[in-house]
């Protein structure tokens, strides 16, 4: 669906008179949430947060006409994600917004009825969520997280801000990220036309983290795949990638506000605000089965100067143009 298209879609949706529907807003409904993070990280909380604020907008308001029932850390461990679902679902939601694939996919596992609108999902055909993008044609619905030819510009920007990098190592738990072949095809093919080399780095447990950076040779960058595993241990790997010296790119702006080089991919908040919007028209009567599902229309570049000087790296200004944020002098 064309930017166009999304904005106007999106436009209907708030401006509806919520006075048409005061009937059916009068009993409370439930909205559950699956959230892949722990709740004691203040980063998804505020994302989380971005969904109360978009439902509020829309009219509803939790102790009067909405209640949410959150469960947290759903991320890689598989019981846990089950326990959680089952919970959420014995409440008789009347929706539920999950974030992340794994939680998605177990969410999905136990109910095929009640509504379900995703958030930070990779491929959701590819994963069985939907039947295709334009139409879902089951219970679910959502928003992706990136393109697949993101991974091409990472490659792009990691090799324009460090033109010595001539190996590229893709980072990845593959317990947290099965969809990890989205992105590695195209950033095979991005790599290979920049004369890198493309090089899968899966990290299966924290301790490995540093094993596969310590790994990499001084003329290797490293790319974070937009991962659940990686956000969690985002400290560990941006003070990994110091202790090192090797330039990386990450997908999102909390790892370049912590100190990595650069950061460029969709904006999280903004996909759990507008999450919101679909919260709302399935709340209303329409089904996820109608709703296609969106990709991002948000991204951002931002650089940390400051890292870059670390790294002796000279910025281009091109690049410095670009940039959403630069962080550091």
């Amino acid at each position: 669906m064309r930017r166009r298209e999304f904005i106007t879609l999106i436009g209907g949706a708030v401006a509806s008179p919520l006075a048409a529907n005061t009937q059916q807003s009068e009993r409370v409904r439930r909205v559950g949430v699956l959230m892949a993070h722990n709740d004691g990280d203040p980063e998804f909380q505020n994302y989380l947060g971005a969904f109360r604020g978009g439902l509020q907008k829309l009219g509803w308001i939790e102790g009067r006409n909405v209640r949410i029932d959150t469960r947290w850390g759903a991320l890689d461990d598989a019981d846990l994600r089950q326990r959680s679902a089952k919970e959420l679902l014995a409440l008789q939601p009347d929706i539920i917004l999950t974030q992340n694939t794994p939680p998605t996919a177990s969410m999905l596992q136990q109910t095929r009825t009640v509504p379900v609108v995703f958030v930070v999902v990779a491929d959701p055909v590819g994963s069985g969520f939907v039947d295709s993008l334009a139409r879902p044609g089951g219970n679910a619905t959502g928003f992706t997280v990136m393109e697949p030819t993101t991974s091409a510009k990472w490659v792009e920007l990691l090799k324009e801000i460090a033109p010595r990098v001539n190996r590229a190592a893709f980072l990845f738990n593959p317990a947290t990220a099965p969809f990890a072949h989205y992105y590695v095809t195209p950033f095979n093919a991005a790599a290979g036309s920049l004369g890198v080399e493309p090089i899968a780095a899966p990290v299966h447990s924290e301790p490995e983290l540093e094993s596969v950076i310590a790994a990499q040779t001084p003329d290797t960058g490293l790319i974070s795949m937009p991962d659940g595993f990686l956000n969690v241990h985002r400290e560990e790997l941006v003070m990994l990638a110091a202790r090192y010296r090797l330039p990386a790119i990450y997908p999102w702006r909390f790892f370049a506000e912590l100190g990595g080089l650069l950061s460029y991919g969709s904006d999280q908040r903004d996909m759990f605000r507008t999450a919101a919007v679909y919260v709302d028209r399935v709340l209303r009567g329409e089904k996820p089965a109608d709703l296609a599902v969106q990709a991002p229309t948000k991204y951002e570049l931002v650089i940390n100067r400051a890292t870059a000087k670390v790294l002796d790296l000279t910025v281009p200004q091109s690049l410095l143009g670009r940039a959403d944020e630069l962080i550091g002098q």
